[in-house]
């Protein structure tokens, strides 16, 4: 803990706040600021006089969210290749606390896909504010009819179709692909995932766990929102075949993601997947749409398809079925917590460190750990964001203003001491 001393002025710390570890909360605590990294955690009282204070007025102070599976907010999405919806997808999601994300798409013709890829590939190249693009999650065009829900059907595809290599050709910023393994070609291109540390994920799929099993055996290794879009148990005759439903809830090499808004699941279900899971292997994601962030009764688009914002979801025009999400990540912090009965720290992993596991980036991302890059949420009872910081520069709360103001982007400079 000394060691925190030798750093100079160009360094701050976090003080009056509670921080929220892997396994704990800790209060009484600092959390120290080197640059872009984290220094080290240590007693308000061991900290030099050198290092300046920032009094975050008890809130909570957790790594930043990690957004997995998000398509987009505010009446943009991530298919929309532009500067603008880019930057207002990532500005929203770091006011929320969420630091780092996927630039989900959604079914689309594969050169509309290919050119969101490239946007991505620009914008993870030349960085932003807001929260980083940590990577691209392609989700579709590779799904069974039946359970493609809100995706447009008019392109789906399968994999044997020569199309994923104009996809893949963009490997080094997609993290994740999500497919229907059963389709096929399917074993086949998660084999080429696993070539190029592209993460393969079930999704959409009617698949029997008979069909599961040569993709499991090829590597694949993440399946999609739980219970939505996934296949369950049948009869056939008097024989019961599991599904992707079930092959995702027992087989513990597969981490899993679940959409934590109280709409898409009950509460029951959401703790039948904690237990089965566990915070080590479950994500918190949110889906969000270009609803996220819109008004009831709003309408908006994804890909060809128009939807609109229902009862706090996301739905068809029919009502009959759901359009991914309108609640952001941070949202779904307090759910977890107090709907599905999951103790603060691990609900705080299943945003961030667990998300970031999944993507490779644990080293870097995730929680509080020193070493790892300053990317780091302030919450406020509700989950509101009181303050956000990506790789140590303030992207939303108290000195925000300020480094857009001098452009120096050091938040060292601030001396801050309130209590909102």
């Amino acid at each position: 803990m000394n060691e925190i001393n030798r750093y100079t002025a160009g360094h701050f710390a976090l003080v009056n706040g509670r921080l929220v570890l892997p396994d704990s909360v800790l209060s009484g605590q600092a959390l120290v600021i080197d640059g872009e990294r984290i220094a080290g955690i240590a007693a308000p009282g061991e900290l030099g006089d050198e290092i300046r204070r920032i009094d975050v007025g008890g809130r909570l102070i957790t790594p930043g969210l990690v957004d997995i599976h998000i398509h987009g907010a505010l009446g943009h999405t991530f298919n929309e290749p532009t500067d603008e919806a880019f930057a207002t997808i990532t500005a929203e999601n770091a006011r929320r606390g969420v630091t780092g994300l996927l630039a989900t798409t959604a079914t689309a013709p594969i050169q509309a896909l290919v050119a969101s890829l490239e946007r991505a590939r620009s914008w993870m190249q030349n960085p932003q504010p807001g929260a980083q693009i940590l990577g691209v999650h392609v989700e579709g065009p590779y799904f069974a009819p039946a359970q493609a829900g809100a995706q447009d059907p008019a392109h789906l595809r399968t994999p044997d179709d020569g199309s994923p290599e104009a996809l893949l050709a963009h490997h080094d910023v997609i993290r994740i692909m999500s497919y229907a393994p059963e389709l096929p070609g399917a074993v086949a291109l998660t084999r080429r995932l696993v070539a190029l540390e592209i993460v393969p994920a079930a999704g959409h799929s009617a698949a029997r766990e008979e069909d599961l099993l040569p993709a499991l055996e090829a590597g694949l290794r993440h399946t999609i929102h739980i219970w939505s879009a996934q296949s369950t148990t049948v009869r056939e005759g008097p024989w019961r075949k599991p599904g992707l439903l079930e092959v995702t809830l027992t087989y513990d090499n597969l981490t899993a993601e679940m959409i934590s808004d109280n709409r898409h699941l009950p509460p029951t279900l959401m703790k039948l997947a904690y237990k089965c899971i566990g915070p080590d292997r479950l994500c918190a994601i949110s889906d969000a749409t270009s609803g996220a962030g819109l008004p009831e009764g709003a309408r908006f688009r994804m890909g060809g398809m128009e939807y609109e914002v229902h009862d706090g979801v996301g739905m068809l025009l029919d009502r009959t079925a759901f359009a991914g999400s309108t609640t952001l990540l941070n949202q779904m912090l307090p759910i977890l917590t107090d709907v599905v009965g999951i103790p603060l720290a691990a609900a705080v992993r299943m945003a961030s460190l667990t998300p970031a596991r999944v993507i490779g980036l644990a080293d870097r991302k995730g929680s509080l750990a020193p070493g790892k890059d300053a990317d780091v949420a302030i919450f406020n009872p509700d989950f509101s964001a009181w303050g956000t910081l990506v790789r140590g520069r303030w992207v939303h709360g108290p000195g925000e203003a300020m480094q857009a103001g001098d452009g120096s982007g050091d938040p060292s400079m601030m001396q801050i001491s309130q209590k909102k």
